[in-house]
């Protein structure tokens, strides 16, 4: 496992040099122009089972371009999760976000944004390759960067993640090594669907162990492609992805 977390590590340091050298920095580009770069997210996310049908979750990303050294995005994420059946989750939350718009740390410009969002996740674990289905609403207050005010905007996101074990128990007991791959669509809604519906799409390829009963490790490559709200420019990033997720049960366990 870890000769393929070493592996995976410098085959993404290697990028630049598969001719993607001239967006390494993610400076600006021109309105509709292209703009290309290495990023990396670190991401600590936590899904606590409280009841039988009520939990709690936590997120937070760091996000950086440039070879981790240039801040991009910071987003903490809360809520309430609802489990009307065992493959059923709903959930409703606010998350807080800071977009860095700059090509160096010195001249960054701060640009927070606060959200709402509800999100319906369907899970079907019953065969080998475990499936996932997640339906996520999102409405944004957005900083403009040219004064104080916010702008308002909504957006929907659709995302299907597989993983299968990569040994012959499909269950991820602890131990368990794992592959994960997952795409997401974003779609921009209302006035801002005016000018691009399909806003984003996230392509996600990852290893992962499964550390512990509740603890497991991911480590991936992410392609994103689209324009993004904080930059004019349309982004192509490759991304080395580092996740850490905790999902801790806090349910009555029957006795033996």
């Amino acid at each position: 496992m870890l000769r393929l977390l070493c592996i995976l590590s410098l085959a993404w340091g290697l990028l630049p040099c598969a001719g993607l050298a001239q967006g390494t920095s993610n400076t600006a580009t021109p309105a509709g122009g292209i703009n290309t770069g290495r990023q990396m997210w670190s991401q600590l996310a936590t899904e606590a089972r409280l009841t039988e049908q009520w939990g709690a979750f936590t997120e937070i990303q760091l996000r950086h371009s440039n070879a981790s050294r240039l801040p991009r995005q910071n987003i903490l994420r809360a809520g309430l999760a609802f489990y009307p059946a065992s493959c059923l989750q709903l959930s409703a939350g606010y998350s807080y976000g800071q977009f860095y718009r700059a090509a160096s740390s010195a001249e960054a410009t701060l640009l927070p944004e606060h959200r709402m969002y509800q999100q319906v996740l369907l899970r079907d674990y019953s065969s080998s390759v475990r499936m996932q289905h997640r339906y996520r609403m999102e409405q944004r207050w957005m900083h403009h960067p040219e004064g104080p005010q916010y702008g308002y905007g909504s957006r929907a996101r659709y995302q299907l993640r597989l993983e299968r074990s990569l040994r012959r128990n499909p269950k991820l007991e602890p131990g368990t090594p794992y592959v994960a791959a997952s795409d997401e669509l974003f779609f921009n809604l209302g006035r801002s669907a005016r000018q691009r519906f399909l806003a984003q799409n996230r392509a996600y390829l990852a290893l992962g162990y499964q550390a512990a009963r509740y603890t497991a490790l991911e480590i991936g490559y992410l392609y994103q492609v689209g324009q993004l709200d904080e930059y004019p420019e349309t982004e192509r990033n490759h991304t080395l992805q580092l996740a850490l997720n905790f999902t801790p049960d806090f349910r009555n366990q029957p006795t033996k």
